[in-house]
């Protein structure tokens, strides 16, 4: 956005160029304008300053789209403010949401359009390769995909699966796919609480996964297992191993806890419990929309990051119903002491 071929170095006339300070993050123009930057895997950036107009590019490619794009409309409030979104049209809920607004000007390019800018072997090579595939329509043509091919889960699926309120739990499990490092590259530990009702159907309740800390993802959970009076943490371990019992323990020693050892792929993991769905057994308590973005954009061939959001819900659903099928190794030293139900 600023120092590319296309950015605001390269674009503005020499003698109108802005001095770009990256340290500070600032470029500062002779006439005394102002602009920062900031990084979606730090959205508290955007907390208390305040614009009269912002630039977000790749937004359907942002680390934390929600929580970064509520801290900018915050503080998007000087003179006549102006947005401007550039963007893979991924279809997220924050996407569809902007072009669906009737105070959006939606303004497409295809890469046709941009074919005198590209090496012609390049061209011709993503042509032979995308042209006619729904990866195709999304990248060349700048569609929005309303049903992503091979995904478990749809839109429509999702929002069939809302309610506003639940029943009472007969059983609630918070269920965690923790991350060993809390780098901005590493990978978000999945926290999801979820449960069974009085009427035998399965409700999701919150979705508290993200980037952390060690410590803090522990504290995470056992917190939603306090706040919900849940009846089990259930974790993965395949790269933790007995450190994540340990992390949890030192937080909330009397948790009730089972281990999980995942031994099939995300997919064939998932396909049972995309199952519930379409039996309508699973709810959803109000919107989760980073995970709803998951499921609903969950396939071999598209998702890049790891769905971690996903493999909580799908571990919480799992240990709900023992009737999903799924090559999952139980920890036999695991400490669960059921509740009795009256």
């Amino acid at each position: 956005m600023v120092t590319g071929p296309s950015g605001v170095l390269a674009c503005c006339p020499p003698d109108d160029r802005p001095i770009y300070e990256p340290s500070r993050r600032r470029l500062t123009w002779a006439n005394g304008a102002v602009a920062h930057t900031y990084a979606s895997e730090k959205p508290d950036q955007l907390r208390g300053p305040q614009h009269d107009t912002a630039w977000c590019d790749e937004l359907a490619a942002w680390t934390y789209p929600y929580d970064t794009w509520d801290q900018l409309m915050f503080g998007l409030r000087l003179g006549d403010p102006k947005c401007v979104v550039t963007t893979t049209p991924r279809p997220i809920k924050l996407v569809r949401d902007l072009v669906a607004s009737a105070t959006t000007s939606v303004t497409r390019g295809s890469t046709f359009d941009n074919k005198d800018n590209l090496a012609p072997a390049f061209f011709q090579h993503i042509l032979n390769k995308y042209d006619g595939t729904s990866l195709g329509r999304q990248e060349l043509y700048a569609e929005i995909l309303d049903e992503l091919p091979g995904a478990l889960w749809t839109r429509s699926l999702v929002e069939g699966a809302r309610v506003e309120t639940a029943p009472i739990m007969k059983r609630i499990v918070v269920a965690v796919d923790p991350a060993v490092t809390s780098k901005e590259s590493s990978d978000e530990t999945g926290i999801v609480v979820a449960g069974l009702g009085v009427d035998d159907k399965f409700y999701v309740l919150e979705d508290a996964s993200g980037r952390m800390t060690v410590d803090n993802w522990a504290r995470t959970v056992v917190d939603c297992y306090d706040r919900h009076d849940a009846d089990r943490v259930v974790a993965e371990v395949n790269q933790g191993g007995d450190l994540v019992e340990k992390m949890l323990r030192q937080v909330g020693a009397n948790i009730s806890y089972r281990a999980i050892r995942a031994s099939k792929g995300k997919y064939a993991r998932a396909e049972p419990v995309a199952a519930r769905y379409e039996q309508s057994k699973v709810c959803h308590v109000g919107g989760f929309p980073a995970l709803e973005d998951q499921l609903c954009t969950y396939s071999p061939s598209f998702l890049k990051a790891s769905p971690d959001r996903l493999d909580a819900l799908v571990y919480a659903i799992t240990d709900l119903d023992s009737r999903v099928c799924m090559d999952i190794s139980i920890d036999p030293n695991a400490n669960y002491v059921p509740k009795v139900w009256i």
